[in-house]
């Protein structure tokens, strides 16, 4: 029997050089930063009556400070009716300790940054959010409205511990960036499509420790894009994963997707496309969880099964895109290990699907230690077309002899049993009343500890929250830049984690010097598992083919 323990030991993933290329994060601390300048909304007009229009007071606040220091949104509720783009920004922080509503209806974003260096926008508390109000449209059958949070062009910086709320639209984007951090967030979107929670194209991006609800992308990987790592991230009834839409020139390369929970969604990791060019190499799926609550719907028989539609969705004909021009986009160099949990129906859609273009196929690609099982019937089916490797339904080959495979299972793995979250979601949230504003979990992944605890888990003592300078000071571990330790090799019992170079300097007076980026020793890319690895197993578990 497959035991919660052993999991846990295998979360010491195979390790894959080159998830990141560099250094991440901002390169001076918001505590330093906060100490050339502070710019506190409120002295520029802003109102916490949640009533009085926030906007111009964030402008005129970055204004002063864009070029180094601190704009600062205390605790309180705001509204916001007119949109910022905060532009040219340098050495410079949003602490956002109170929650903006919005109250506009203007497309576009509520706040975008863009062309800026050195930034940090977080709450010292982690309870900073911004509520979108989605539903408002929503419930009127518009997808109108505007954006939450966008980045474009900006680099050596962090978004951490804030709340993004029911976006009328897409919640959090990350446009052509560089060395970049994302972590301990909540998103709460609505049950629809179009809403999304993190859409990334940019280079040299670390994103850990992020929840989202939603009923589209969880985190998802868009073109162009290089050098991305993904981990611990808690898929709590959305969307879930994917890389894509990809089109023409598709240029994705040196992906990690590592430890992703999830719950009640569309697909555990979905590669979606049809036509197009260009290419995705150097992609690592390994350690997910697609979880249902077995021993709940045996209690109760009247409760569907909260499993997810697709488990692991390579797609290269997907029919919700139209077709475009191009005989498709290659994937080479994929590896997909150490996924355990259930699928909806595994006849219907069963848990490996690999579907490639004839004249794009796949190569080089790796399934092992898969291990999944239906939660209705007693079969499963494994399909793959034009993909070639190892594992399962995968063909040996160059690519250049088209074929399609369709294997069924008969009985289930031992080993699909996988730990679960507590805080799975009972229902999704809809489309026609307030979502609430989440708390941000303490844990993302079964047995993993998150890289950074809350900010709020250092926050000050409520009687001196009102001032920056004191709240900012407990910050410093979170603010700090993170590097790759080293490169990584093949062995499972050394974790490469990305650390945070200017925690040593913070806590000496050092603490307001910048901090160059450092490169980790090699710059291998990611390769899969060499076939006939001591790891590799078919699994096929009493399949037939088609």
């Amino acid at each position: 029997m497959y035991t919660a323990g052993l999991f846990l030991l295998s979360l010491a993933p195979l390790l894959v050089k080159g998830q990141l290329s560099g250094s991440v994060g901002p390169l001076t601390s918001a505590s330093s930063k906060s100490q050339v300048k502070t710019c506190n909304v409120v002295d520029y007009g802003a109102v916490a009556d949640k009533a009085t229009d926030i906007g111009s007071a964030l402008q005129s606040a970055w204004d002063d400070c864009a070029s180094g220091g601190v704009i600062y949104i205390p605790p309180g509720d705001y509204a916001m009716e007119t949109w910022v783009t905060l532009s040219g920004g340098n050495a410079c922080a949003i602490q956002l300790d109170g929650i903006i509503y919005r109250t506009g209806t203007d497309g576009g974003n509520m706040i975008m940054i863009k062309h800026s260096s050195d930034f940090e926008f977080f709450s010292s508390t982690s309870e900073g959010a911004i509520q979108g109000y989605g539903y408002e449209f929503h419930a009127e059958g518009s997808m109108d409205g505007p954006r939450i949070l966008r980045l474009y062009d900006v680099s050596d910086f962090s978004v951490h511990d804030v709340s993004l709320v029911d976006s009328p639209l897409f919640h959090f984007s990350l446009d052509t960036c560089y060395n970049g951090e994302v972590y301990n967030m909540a998103i709460r979107g609505g049950n629809s499509g179009g809403l999304d929670g993190i859409d990334v194209w940019s280079e040299n991006v670390w994103i850990h420790d992020v929840e989202v609800t939603n009923k589209d992308e969880c985190v998802t990987v868009k073109s162009p894009a290089k050098n991305i790592l993904v981990e611990n991230i808690y898929c709590n009834w959305s969307g879930g994963c994917a890389m894509g839409s990809l089109g023409t020139d598709t240029d994705i390369s040196d992906i990690v997707y590592r430890n992703v929970y999830t719950w009640n969604s569309n697909q555990m990791f979905m590669v979606k496309s049809n036509g197009g060019s260009g290419a995705v190499s150097n992609l690592v799926l390994e350690n997910f969880i697609g979880m249902l609550d077995l021993i709940r719907d045996q209690r109760n028989a009247d409760v569907l099964g909260h499993g997810n539609a697709y488990s692991l969705d390579i797609d290269a004909y997907w029919s919700s895109m139209s077709t475009i021009d191009g005989e498709g986009v290659e994937l080479n160099n994929v590896t997909i290990r150490n996924w355990k949990g259930t699928e909806a129906n595994g006849a219907e859609r069963g848990p490996i699907k690999v579907v490639c273009a004839a004249g794009a196929p796949c190569t080089e690609v790796t399934i092992e230690d898969f291990e999944m099982w239906t939660e209705t019937g007693d079969e499963q089916t494994y399909r793959c077309e034009n993909a070639f490797g190892s594992g399962f339904c995968l063909q040996d080959g160059d690519g250049s002899a088209p074929y399609t495979t369709t294997l069924t299972a008969t009985a289930a793995p031992s080993g699909f049993s996988a730990p679960r979250m507590e805080n799975n979601l009972e229902s999704a949230f809809g489309t026609d009343s307030e979502i609430p504003v989440p708390t941000i979990p303490t844990s993302f992944f079964p047995g993993a500890t998150p890289y950074s605890a809350l900010a709020g888990a250092n926050s000050v003592d409520s009687a001196e929250s009102s001032s920056p300078a004191a709240v900012l000071s407990t910050s410093v571990v979170s603010n700090a830049r993170a590097t790759l330790e080293s490169s990584i090799g093949p062995s499972s019992t050394s974790i490469v984690k990305p650390t945070r170079v200017a925690n040593a300097a913070l806590s000496s007076s050092a603490s307001t010097a910048s901090h160059s980026p450092s490169v980790p020793t090699s710059s291998v890319k990611p390769t899969g598992v060499p076939h006939g690895s001591s790891h590799h197993h078919n699994h096929q578990h009493h399949c037939r083919a088609h």
